[in-house]
């Protein structure tokens, strides 16, 4: 397993115990180390799981707003929780990461869907983020890079 696949599984089970406790859980740091030591005590990339989580947890209104748009058969508080925060990671990987390249965010999330959620996670899990992709991620991720500027070519005055 790589690290980064490690990682976005420590934060899925992270966001998952908040979610599961209403988002009570104040000190999420305590969770995460909680996580680590129980399930990877000897991961050292705690600084890209917590870049996870605080972006998913600062962007989740607009986060779940998305996963509401299009996934349009399903109620956000009627997806198990584990799609759930599955889906945030995923959207916010496809959103609003400019480093995760959108086909790794979209892969890695359908890797983590089939290996904790349940039979049809992975299809769900693929089907909402690919339908995120095709209609916007692709422009967002491109409108937010910032653009190098175009050279006019000089015009020869002949």
């Amino acid at each position: 397993m790589s690290n980064r696949h490690l990682a976005r599984t420590i934060a899925m089970q992270t966001l998952f115990s908040w979610d599961f406790n209403d988002k009570q859980e104040k000190d999420l740091n305590g969770l995460i180390e909680q996580n680590f030591k129980q399930f990877a005590p000897k991961f050292n990339d705690h600084g890209f799981v917590k870049s996870i989580i605080n972006g998913v947890i600062k962007h989740e209104a607009e986060i779940d707003g998305y996963i509401t748009k299009y996934a349009t058969e399903w109620p956000l508080d009627q997806i198990t929780i584990v799609d759930r925060n599955i889906l945030r990671i995923g959207v916010y990987e496809l959103i609003f990461d400019q480093d995760i390249p959108s086909k790794v965010a979209i892969n890695e999330a359908i890797e983590i869907a089939k290996t904790f959620g349940g039979e049809s996670s992975g299809k769900f899990v693929n089907g909402v983020l690919g339908a995120i992709y095709k209609d916007v991620a692709g422009t967002l991720k491109k409108a937010e890079k910032p653009h190098a500027e175009i050279l006019e070519e000089p015009i020869n005055n002949q």
